[in-house]
């Protein structure tokens, strides 16, 4: 789950970009398995730094395992994503779903990779930080309550989710993508939207989370922090949206409802790193 979290922090504004999907579509055998031979590249010296693993003396093949894994989970992630942006459906030719994700996955095993590398120290460790008579952690937890806890999040939300969208707000990518998407897979991309944010905030182990599950804001916890949090990154989306005259607003409201919430997905990513580090 850490693996997939930093993979979506750093992978998710390339799988809004229709030239990846285009190369992918087009590129040859040969090529894509000297695409995916140099994304082991990166991803094997990352794993060297940092890994998966707690201790700082992993082997070689340690490594290589590692990264084989790393590898693997981007594609299986970047695979998910695609099927529910409708780039990839039962009726997309093997060869050009499989150069789509080859592309797509290098960002993401990146991502995959450096997830450890967002940490301050271990899941355990944080958890015991209390008992580590800590008071310079205890104060800032103390400090961060009530409304001032909540603002600060919302504002960190907003920042987080600007950031991201203001990248794929002015792009051709969304319109592109609501006019293959349903309601249902809307529907689908609501709830994979929710469940990402909430992984990376309270599931995926990185640094204070467990300061933030101890929180005592208005709606500081977790469903709550989570569903709100959401909403406000399709405020933020709609706005960059707006902002770069992709949302006309004479427009029937469903067709203005399906650019928010598909360019909601990366914005509420956006959100979460933002939460991540306030």
């Amino acid at each position: 789950m850490r693996g997939a979290s930093g993979g979506m922090l750093i992978g998710i504004p390339l799988l809004y970009t229709m030239e990846v999907w285009w190369i992918g579509s087009s590129t040859a055998p040969s090529r894509m398995a000297a695409v995916l031979l140099f994304s082991f590249v990166p991803v094997f010296f990352l794993m060297r730094v940092s890994g998966f693993r707690q201790s700082k003396d992993a082997r070689v093949v340690d490594a290589v395992v590692d990264s084989v894994d790393a590898l693997a989970l981007g594609i299986v992630c970047v695979t998910a994503v695609l099927i529910l942006l409708r780039e990839v459906t039962l009726t997309t030719p093997l060869a050009e779903v499989v150069g789509k994700v080859v592309y797509e996955a290098l960002p993401f095993a990146i991502g995959v990779a450096l997830a450890r590398h967002f940490l301050q120290r271990s899941r355990n460790a944080g958890d015991d930080e209390g008992e580590d008579g800590d008071s310079t952690t205890a104060e800032a937890t103390a400090a961060r309550t009530g409304l001032h806890s909540t603002i600060a999040d919302i504002g960190a939300t907003v920042i987080g989710a600007v950031f991201v969208a203001f990248n794929i707000a002015p792009t051709d990518e969304i319109p592109m993508l609501a006019a293959a998407s349903s309601p249902t897979w809307l529907l689908a991309m609501v709830a994979a939207s929710l469940l990402v944010s909430y992984c990376i905030v309270f599931e995926a182990g990185f640094a204070s989370q467990a300061k933030r599950r101890q929180q005592r804001g208005v709606l500081q916890r977790p469903l709550t922090e989570t569903a709100v949090c959401y909403l406000v990154s399709l405020l933020a989306a709609a706005f960059m949206l707006w902002l770069f005259q992709n949302l006309d607003l004479g427009s029937p409201w469903t067709m203005s409802l399906q650019h928010i919430v598909l360019l909601g997905l990366p914005a509420c990513v956006g959100g979460a790193a933002g939460r991540l580090a306030t």
